[in-house]
């Protein structure tokens, strides 16, 4: 396994539409590797593979509960409406005010290319819709309401 550099937003990789995923095989499951090792190494919730230089479809989470491997996601439905401070490890040290779905649920292959589905709530589904975002070109600073300020960030602990 291998951590990986973090493109930042001014990257042009991170404004471009990811193409599918058609082959799982030992190069994705290297990537998934390696995405997992510089998820945690950066201390993030969610990468997704643009964030690396690699523009396709492929998205890792963990949001405590452990590695979520999505390839290929859509997004199925969403419920409700949540707006809170959001980041992004390809955006370091700036923070936004952003309104997302309370309820996210995904479709998405394994690594092996076995179709399953995916819900949560809070945390999970903003985790999904920033991370798919990325899959289509958009960083969150593109739907953010705006930058939260130092003092806002203070006071949120």
């Amino acid at each position: 396994m291998g951590k990986r550099k973090i493109l930042t937003d001014k990257d042009p990789a991170l404004h471009k539409v990811c193409r599918p995923v058609e082959k799982f095989d030992g190069r994705l499951h290297k990537l998934l590797d390696d995405m997992a090792e510089t998820l945690e190494e950066a201390n993030g919730v969610g990468l997704a593979a643009p964030q690396v230089g690699i523009l396709r479809r492929v998205v890792v989470v963990d949001t405590g509960e452990g590695i979520l491997e999505l390839v290929n996601p859509t997004m199925l439905e969403t419920a409700g409406e949540q707006t809170g401070m959001e980041g992004c490890l390809s955006v370091p040290g700036k923070y936004g005010l952003v309104t997302r779905p309370y309820i996210a649920k995904v479709r998405a292959q394994d690594r092996y290319g076995d179709w399953f589905e995916a819900e949560g709530e809070e945390l999970i589904a903003r985790c999904f819709c920033h991370e798919l975002d990325h899959l289509d070109g958009i960083v969150y600073t593109q739907v953010m309401e705006r930058f939260l300020t130092d003092e806002e960030l203070e006071e949120m602990g």
